[in-house]
């Protein structure tokens, strides 16, 4: 038996003995050794969140582990090895995975959400994520909390994909939160030179220690004001939102400058709605997109990322838990205690 956190139903997270699963031909056991817990868990555990995910299901999506054992027909996996896996177990089949868009399956499962996720003492690779080339074992082992954090860049990465920064240019990022912060440190490792944060007093700090030139605590046309300075009169080039506020929606177009790109990366309240001026988009023919989960090679990048050390962002994990404390830490991250909170199986 193992200790494995279980959504019972909508509102209901427990921390409960159930079987350890058995690897069947092609599949891999994973001994999870850090699971962290992001904005998007409390929504589920809330009953915000209910699109695609199974009650009974082992939460967990942000994961890291080592292999605990093999089933039949797997090569190339050696038991102990460091790994983690993506998330999305996609159908390979539809308009979407085949235009190169496989975080957009039309008949996606994700682990946490429909598959048993990380948080958990082993989690279950099944074949069909097997044969797809979802595990990702690391030749250069890095810390587990690290290593955890591979499926939130990877997100990122698919983001900051769309607008694709390049050296030289000016970024607003929308938030200071650890996604925000992630989307920071991407912004600096692509060269911009001028990143330009607007967040919480409290996270102000760390947005510059990831690579912020500039954190501010402001809104409205204060921020307008700020970053037009900050650009010299132009916009930014390039406007993250990575935050769920509605008042931002707006705002976004209005800081980005002639021809720049704004990412709506957040995902906003559901069944909620924003205004926006169109004519922002139109006469600055503005390029406007979003930014969904990611793919296996968005994940493996991450991974080389962390591994190199050109991503160095391993400090965003500031509070870990072992799992009999679970509550606690579910606590702790609805409380916005820290920046990124860790969830440690292994550690009893």
């Amino acid at each position: 038996m193992m200790r494995a956190a279980v959504l019972e139903e909508i509102g209901s997270l427990r921390l409960k003995q159930v079987p350890v699963p058995e690897p069947g031909p092609g599949e891999v056991l994973m001994r999870i050794e850090t699971n962290t817990i992001c904005g998007t868990d409390l929504r589920i555990i809330s009953g915000v969140k209910t699109a695609g995910v199974r009650p009974g299901v082992i939460l967990g999506h942000e994961f890291a582990g080592r292999v605990a054992a093999v089933g039949r027909g797997v090569d190339g996996v050696p038991v102990g090895a460091q790994v983690t896996c993506s998330i999305v177990v996609s159908c390979q089949r539809c308009r979407a995975c085949l235009s190169g868009r496989e975080q957009l399956c039309e008949n996606l499962v994700l682990f946490g959400y429909e598959l048993d996720g990380g948080l958990a003492e082993y989690l279950l690779v099944p074949k069909i994520a097997m044969d797809h080339g979802n595990l990702v074992v690391l030749e250069k082992e890095i810390p587990a909390t690290t290593l955890a954090l591979a499926e939130p860049v990877s997100c990122c990465l698919n983001g900051a994909g769309q607008v694709a920064v390049a050296p030289g240019e000016s970024v607003v990022v929308l938030g200071t939160g650890p996604i925000g912060l992630l989307h920071i440190a991407l912004a600096k490792l692509a060269g911009a030179t001028t990143i330009l944060a607007a967040g919480r007093e409290g996270r102000l700090a760390a947005a510059t220690d990831f690579g912020a030139t500039c954190a501010v605590a402001l809104t409205g046309e204060a921020l307008t004001a700020e970053v037009r300075e900050r650009t010299n009169g132009r916009g930014a080039d390039v406007v993250i939102v990575a935050v769920g506020d509605l008042a931002l929606a707006n705002q976004a177009l209005e800081l980005a400058a002639i021809g720049g790109r704004v990412n709506y990366f957040a995902g906003f309240p559901k069944g909620k709605t924003a205004s926006i001026d169109p004519n922002l988009i139109h006469y600055r023919e503005l390029a406007v997109t979003g930014g969904s989960n990611a793919r296996r090679a968005d994940v493996r990048r991450s991974v080389e990322l962390l591994s190199s050390g050109a991503l160095d962002v391993g400090r965003l994990v500031t509070h870990r838990f072992p799992l009999a404390e679970l509550d606690a830490a579910v606590t702790a991250v609805a409380r916005r205690d820290g920046l990124k909170v860790a969830v440690m199986p292994a550690a009893g």
